[in-house]
């Protein structure tokens, strides 16, 4: 069942290696992720599960220990997802594990490990699970509720981006219908709305380049009947994109 989910943006610039000269503008975003991973900790899980949104070579599960990297964006840093677990019980942050996949992760999925080895996360086994931008809402619904019966304990980490229209500078230009929607998918998150999240208009999102409507739709039906309750720690649109902080328990 599910016990907590954190949903954070996932744009490269997170990583202040990525945003060089640029980073403290993202400083506050930063500080309300390492907050919502706080709730994920602080819940216990049995196993976590991070979901984001991945191009078609990226798509499926990634296992614990698959690497990932921001050499595409000109920074030689590499990054694993979780920590390893080693016979003993014990785990080491960082190290290959030889049943992780040869894919390397998407950059949704690596931006999540960067976050999880910030926060030094080594409270359970982790997984990743890339999901593309044309997935139904009924199948993110489904897979979203095949994770919450994964284990007893279950967290997810939910990396994705509102619209990329809120200004005219933003990557998709100004579409006035952006902060709407935006606005429509924080009032949901700081609620715990799972309807809401469920009924979220999929091709309007692909119009507004909405990164997140597949994993933040995992989310609901991972949700369904959980209980939980929301917070919404973060909320803007730094550069034309809409980032959104939530955490529910």
């Amino acid at each position: 069942m599910l016990v907590a989910a954190a949903v954070c943006p996932c744009p490269p610039l997170l990583v202040p290696d990525v945003a060089a000269g640029a980073a403290p503008e993202l400083d506050a975003a930063r500080a309300a992720c390492t907050d919502a991973l706080g709730v994920l900790a602080a819940s216990r899980p049995d196993l976590l599960v991070v979901v984001g949104p991945a191009e078609q070579n990226g798509r499926g599960p990634h296992l614990e220990g698959t690497g990932g990297s921001f050499r595409g964006f000109g920074v030689d840093l590499a990054v694993r997802l979780g920590n390893v677990r080693l016979g003993s019980g014990a785990s080491e942050p960082g190290a290959a594990d030889p049943g992780a996949s040869e894919r390397e992760l998407p950059t949704s999925l690596a931006v999540a490990a960067w976050l999880l080895e910030r926060t030094g996360w080594s409270d359970a086994p982790v997984e990743g699970l890339g999901v593309g931008e044309p997935l139904e809402a009924e199948r993110c619904i489904q897979v979203g509720e095949s994770i919450g019966a994964r284990a007893g304990r279950v967290a997810l980490l939910v990396m994705g981006d509102a619209s990329a229209c809120r200004t005219l500078k933003a990557p998709g230009y100004l579409d006035e219908r952006a902060a709407g929607f935006d606005a429509g998918v924080a009032r949901a998150l700081e609620a715990a709305d799972v309807p809401a999240l469920k009924a979220l208009d999929a091709e309007l999102a692909q119009e507004l380049k909405v990164s997140g409507r597949a994993p933040w739709q995992v989310l609901a039906g991972a949700a369904e009947g959980a209980g939980l309750g929301g917070a919404l720690l973060y909320e803007d649109a730094p550069y034309g994109v809409g980032y959104l902080v939530a955490a529910w328990s």
